[in-house]
């Protein structure tokens, strides 16, 4: 509530204003004198006289004109209406004063006065809140604050500006009157809610592209949106490329301040005209045999605009390519037509092709197109001859024949052809191995001998050559294909059993004793593995759960004595036919121990579970020593009796003339025979089993076995002055190797004989002149296994 300083108080009910402001008047009221106003902003009402409070006036805004010169400028006097004995200090805060933007206001504590200090922009501050408070000298309040508000009225101080200073638009040509093209804008900085801000939009010139095309007015604007359409018909591509208009926009409704800008707009073309050919009569040529190249060009024109879809050309061969030898494709640069030929023409087939072309435009033509029917043009093309090269009916030529082919099979013929109809002449540029044969003439193809599908130019079973034919016309052109010899492989090796030796526990039923069989074949599969093992006698034949098999386990069926045994064990391959191979294994049985190694006679004694005593150990050690003595002497006695042999007298000479196979002994021989297969068994292995390296030796395959063949009659008597046994049992092992009754493996035959009577003496004085100590027995270890023993007890070493 405000109220002069010098009124009483005023009544229960709200007096009118009694209290003045010094306000300037609005401009356009040209009142030029001031109206001086006093704020109470902390008087307070009351009901009945009762003095509890109400409510506070609310206190209407203060309004100042934006830019006035006149600063300082007392805007409006606040007071407290209450009666203070003290003095009362006002002071404010707020915007304007101790915040950002600082020192625009101040109060005069003691008056209440609030000014501005500078002139103040409505732009940057629209209004300002303020508080104001009344203080006691010592700072206590008096009153609540109370809040000011100040108001900055706007001038028409800004003027309008364009968003842009040009604008760009487009419009298709013939577009109707009304067309619209482009929108342009501007803003004003003023009060938007007075005329400072209204603006209002015009075209105040007009140019066209090129210049002087057209003269008349072709665009408009709305003064109120800057909406940018078209007025008048006329606007065509072909004719005028686009027009640039000159902008003005003004505020206060088109009465106040203006700005200027420009707006370019570019006439866009639309397909409204069709290509012609130009000519519409082509000839060209072009030769046989050759693929892939240019024979001409063809020209069309378009009078829309270039670089667009509505001038791009697109031909095609409407007629006389039947077999789609020839293409059209277009010139990106150029917008013209490149024929090619796409397949190979023949001349003895063709000589000449008539085609017809049609173009037309990438993009469809516009309604507003005249309706012309589709350009065309004719192209004439003669083909011309050349000598052509022989043509072979395949390539590659491709054959399927089996490794094992007879030589002079005929692999291929008739592989190639000329169309001229010329001599041909064929030859084999590529055969690494020298399998192939070829008739210069006719050009079949056949074996010149079996092939392996082992060689290193095999890969895959591919075999590769190249063939070449050329024709006997001037120029002897010439065309290679490639032969590519698929092998099918054929069982043509044997199977090889390995090891040929080992050693097997002598006892029978064990788990993990015996020796362990494979096998190797050359061929691939399915013509190697799975092996078939079998011993002469006997074939077991493996269940299902233990194919296929690639093992086998040789081991006794029954107790043996310790020694030498040779096995033969016929192994088969799995190929069609199947192959099989007889071998040989020299199998040496020991006593083993419980991890199934052999061990030596003394271990095998002291670690039999029935055990020696000591007594009895003894003995047996003494009996061995007295063999030996007695061996020794039997030498020393055959040493004398050897020299006073008589000249003339063999050392297998007796005192009987009797057949002195009559006289072999059977020192206990232990292995060979037949009789001795029956005790051992193989047992196949479906897994492989690692068992460390074996010594490899292969034994020639043995396909047969012939009965009740003659034999050779083997020496009967040694010669008169034998001066070696070697010569004679070197006699009876050839005959024993041309025996077809022996068994098929190299058995070592037994040779007993000790001289008619005995008159031999000691085995010891054979082929020696010398005593024992010079005499070397290592020959004796190339006799075989036997005669092994007998070389240790002479050679210790």
């Amino acid at each position: 509530m405000c109220s002069s300083t010098s009124e009483p108080p005023p009544p229960p009910r709200p007096p009118p204003l009694s209290c003045s402001l010094f306000v300037p008047a609005p401009p356009n009221l040209q009142i030029k004198h001031w109206r001086r106003l006093v704020l109470y902003p902390w008087r307070q009402r009351s009901s009945g006289g009762l003095s509890r409070v109400k409510r506070d006036w609310i206190i209407p805004p203060i309004r100042v004109l934006e830019n006035s010169k006149q600063v300082p400028e007392n805007l409006v006097q606040i007071k407290s209406d209450k009666i203070f004995t003290g003095e009362v200090i006002y002071k404010l805060e707020g915007p304007g004063v101790d915040q950002d933007p600082k020192d625009l206001f101040e109060i005069d504590d003691k008056t209440g006065w609030i000014r501005s200090m500078i002139p103040l922009d409505r732009e940057k501050n629209r209004s300002f809140t303020l508080k104001a408070f009344a203080l006691s000298p010592s700072g206590e309040r008096l009153e609540n604050p109370s809040t000011i508000e100040i108001v900055v009225l706007d001038q028409n101080d800004n003027r309008p500006n364009f968003s842009q200073k040009e604008f760009a638009g487009s419009v298709s040509e013939f577009s109707v009157p009304g067309t619209s093209v482009m929108s342009v804008t501007a803003t004003d900085a003023d009060d938007p809610t007075t005329d400072n801000a209204i603006l209002s939009y015009s075209i105040i010139g007009q140019e066209s592209i090129p210049p002087l095309r057209i003269n008349k007015t072709m665009f408009g604007i709305n003064n109120e949106t800057g909406a940018i359409y078209t007025r008048d018909v006329g606007l065509d591509w072909e004719v005028v490329k686009g027009f640039r208009l000159t902008l003005q926009v003004a505020d206060m409704s088109g009465m106040g301040l203006t700005s200027l800008a420009n707006a370019v707009i570019h006439v866009t073309d639309i397909n409204n005209n069709p290509p012609r050919f130009s000519p519409d009569l082509y000839t060209m040529s072009a030769v046989e045999n050759k693929v892939d190249f240019v024979i001409g060009w063809v020209n069309a024109t378009d009078n829309d605009e270039p670089g667009t879809g509505n001038w791009e050309t697109k031909y095609t061969i409407a007629k006389g390519n039947p077999s789609r030898n020839f293409a059209i494709r277009t010139d990106p640069v150029t917008n013209e037509g490149i024929l090619s030929v796409l397949k190979a023409l023949d001349y003895e087939t063709q000589e000449v092709y008539t085609l017809t072309l049609t173009v037309e435009n990438v993009n469809p033509l516009s309604i507003k197109a005249p309706k012309d029917p589709v350009s065309s043009a004719t192209v004439v093309v003669t083909v011309v001859n050349e000598n052509e090269a022989p043509r072979f009916n395949k390539d590659p030529i491709e054959i399927v024949v089996l490794e094992s082919v007879e030589p002079g099979t005929v692999l291929a013929s008739n592989i190639a052809y000329d169309p001229d109809n010329a001599k041909l002449k064929y030859d084999i540029l590529r055969d690494p191995e020298g399998w192939l044969i070829i008739n210069h003439e006719t050009g079949e193809i056949t074996a010149r001998k079996p092939f392996n599908v082992r060689s290193p130019h095999v890969k895959n079973n591919i075999y590769n050559a190249v063939i070449r034919v050329t024709d006997t016309d001037a120029g002897g052109i010439s065309t290679t294909a490639s032969l590519v010899i698929t092998l099918r492989e054929t069982n043509d090796f044997f199977p090889q059993l390995f090891p040929l030796m080992g050693t097997v526990c002598s006892e029978s039923g064990r788990e993990t004793s015996g020796l362990f069989l494979s096998a190797v074949d050359v061929d691939l599969p399915p013509h190697a593995e799975p092996f078939t093992f079998q011993l002469m006698l006997c074939l077991l034949i493996p269940t299902p759960s233990l194919s296929p098999e690639t093992h086998a386990v040789l081991r006794p069926l029954v107790e043996l004595e310790t020694g030498e045994y040779a096995v033969t064990v016929l192994v088969t391959d799995s190929g069609t036919p199947s192959l099989g191979a007889y071998a040989q294994v020299n199998v040496t049985l020991c006593p083993c121990g419980k991890d199934s190694e052999c061990k030596t006679e003394a271990a095998a004694i002291f670690g039999t579970r029935v055990g020696v005593s000591f007594i009895a150990l003894l003995v047996i050690m003494a009996s061995i020593a007295l063999l030996l003595l007695l061996l020794l002497l039997a030498v020393a006695v055959g040493n004398c009796r050897r020299h006073h042999m008589k000249k003339g007298e063999g050392l297998l000479v007796g005192e009987s003339d009797e057949d002195i196979r009559d006289n072999v002994l059977n020192y206990d021989e232990q292995g060979g025979g037949e009789e001795d297969e029956n005790a051992f068994n193989i047992d196949l292995l479906r897994n492989p089993v690692d068992v460390g390296p074996l010594p490899i030796s292969f034994y020639p395959p043995i396909t047969d076995y012939p009965d009740n063949l003659p034999s050779p009659s083997y020496p009967r008597k040694p010669p008169a002055v034998p001066t070696d046994i070697e010569d004679f049992i070197n006699d009876g092992l050839e005959a024993a190797d041309h025996d077809p009754n022996v068994p098929p493996y190299d058995t070592a035959l037994i040779y007993d004989y000790e001289g008619d009577g005995s008159l031999a003496g000691s085995l010891s004085s054979i082929a020696s002149a010398s005593s024992d100590g010079d005499q070397d027995y290592d020959y004796l270890n190339d006799w075989g296994p036997r005669f092994k023993k007998l070389a240790n007890m002479y050679d210790p070493r």
